[in-house]
């Protein structure tokens, strides 16, 4: 099957399953009570009101509507894409941070025993608990007599969530070659560092471009919910509050800011794309049928 059709193939999928969503949010709409379905106290289906299920034509139509000097549109794409900017710099921390951590580990056996489970065990502290603290303790910071900036401590947060898959997935890769391909370089005398650059990180793409995958979606994730906890305005974390403090008759706004939320995780996932272009000849490299250090 040749590369052309896969992608249209792809794109059908996706599409189909964008009308399906849109077909069962219309079909709810429409044959669900206004006040939702009841047993006793418990509800088991939501209200279907325009304020807390709109039409899917009255999210894309309110796009135009008058918001402030421009329309609802002009204002999701200008907070879409202050936290795009963030997101990217929290998913290029993250990927510094996690790949130097990963050559750490499996550079020295015990750091790995020691840092591994504490890095596991830093994605269980909530975000909303943690944004408080890095802001406050970045107000005390100030960097080349610059003051800390309320963008910088999101993308610190972003980026706290973003390094942990590249930590464990690159971390995986780097011990992805066989004992005979390390042993082979060593009997031309490669040191570490060659077998690392050589061997190692040719291995380690296959894990390594997945992992980004999931520290790109993890970027946008932390930007939003960092613009949220801190209440730093001019991003579509903040953007989402402001609709949804509007949304008393009709949340077709507050679900335009959610959807834009959502593309814009997919315009970062697409410029993790990217990346697996330019590193496509490794996605399958030789000699990785075990690992050695």
């Amino acid at each position: 099957m040749s590369s052309a059709r896969v992608r249209a193939i792809r794109v059908g999928y996706a599409v189909g399953a964008l009308l399906l969503v849109v077909a069962i949010w219309e079909l709810v709409k429409a044959l669900v009570p206004a006040q939702g379905v009841s047993i006793g106290e418990q509800r088991i289906l939501p209200r279907t009101t325009d304020a807390a299920l709109p039409h899917v034509w009255k999210v894309f139509t309110v796009l135009g509507e008058r918001d402030g000097k421009g329309t609802v549109g002009e204002t999701l794409l200008r907070t879409a894409g202050f936290t795009f900017g963030l997101a990217l710099l929290a998913l290029l921390i993250g990927t510094v941070v996690g790949v130097a951590l990963a050559v750490l580990m499996q550079r020295f056996a015990f750091v790995e025993r020691g840092l591994l489970p504490y890095i596991v065990v830093s994605q269980t502290v909530p975000l909303i608990a943690l944004a408080p603290l890095v802001a406050g303790w970045g107000g005390k910071i100030v960097i080349a007599g610059e003051p800390w900036r309320p963008w910088m401590s999101i993308a610190v947060i972003a980026s706290y969530l973003a390094f942990f898959p590249v930590a464990v997935g690159m971390l995986r890769g780097l011990h992805a070659p066989s004992k005979a391909s390390v042993e082979l370089l060593h009997s031309y005398s490669a040191g570490w560092w060659d077998t690392l650059v050589h061997l190692r990180f040719p291995a380690a793409v296959p894990h390594f471009l997945p992992a980004l995958r999931l520290a790109a979606a993890a970027s946008v994730i932390g930007a939003v919910v960092a613009e949220i906890s801190t209440g730093t305005a001019g991003g579509i974390g903040r953007q989402i509050i402001v609709f949804s403090q509007q949304a008393t008759g009709d949340s077709a706004r507050l679900y335009a800011a959610v959807g834009a939320a959502a593309l814009l995780g997919i315009a970062v996932t697409g410029v993790v794309a990217l990346a697996e272009l330019v590193l496509r000849r490794y996605s399958r490299p030789a000699g990785t049928s075990g690992g050695a250090r």
